[in-house]
């Protein structure tokens, strides 16, 4: 398993090098998402997927919204050797993205058995066996939620209040200014 997630790190870094070394700009958004998909499945090697979940979703966003605006209408898809060798870098990530995610799949407990019970020194093994003890709270999850990991829960409502009151700021119509301040044109001198 070690070994597996040896070359699923040294995968990343192989595409964060093309990607850095790399002209062609669409070559360089597939081989970023190249290196979001090794990093999601050695989460998966290191039994987290918990942890995989939110840059999954992240990575396939960025990529959809990346892919739309790097092509154009005018962009050629085949010029010269460069674009072929892109062309061979992307379908090799593409293999051994698929290869790994195969093999990643294959390592996880089937469906219905939870991930900690199959390793006994996890902390979900023992949020589970010490959590009522330790806690005092009768419901497992809100006391990893609320005191195990309250940072963590601090720090995402945070983030999560922070793009609420950003998308609010954006999206609002009219600007906040006092009644009694008169109209100023953006390119008034």
């Amino acid at each position: 398993m070690l070994d597996l997630l040896g070359i699923v790190i040294l995968f990343t870094i192989v595409a964060a090098i093309v990607a850095i070394e790399m002209r062609d700009i669409l070559g360089v958004v597939i081989a970023i998402s190249a290196v979001g998909t090794g990093l999601i499945i050695a989460f998966f090697f290191m039994l987290a997927p918990d942890v995989a979940i939110v840059p999954i979703v992240v990575e396939v966003l960025t990529l959809v919204i990346l892919v739309k605006a790097t092509l154009r209408p005018e962009l050629k898809t085949f010029v010269g050797n460069r674009d072929f060798f892109g062309l061979m870098v992307t379908v090799a990530m593409l293999l051994v993205v698929g290869i790994l995610g195969m093999r990643v799949f294959d390592g996880l407990p089937r469906f219905g058995v939870p991930v900690f019970a199959s390793a006994p020194n996890t902390p979900g093994m023992y949020y589970v066996t010490n959590g009522l003890r330790d806690t005092g709270a009768a419901n497992i999850v809100s006391s990893v939620i609320l005191d195990y990991r309250a940072y963590d829960t601090l720090g995402e409502a945070t983030v999560l209040f922070t793009a609420v009151m950003g998308a609010i700021a954006i999206i609002r119509k009219t600007a906040r200014k006092a009644p009694s301040e008169p109209e100023v044109s953006e390119w008034q001198d």
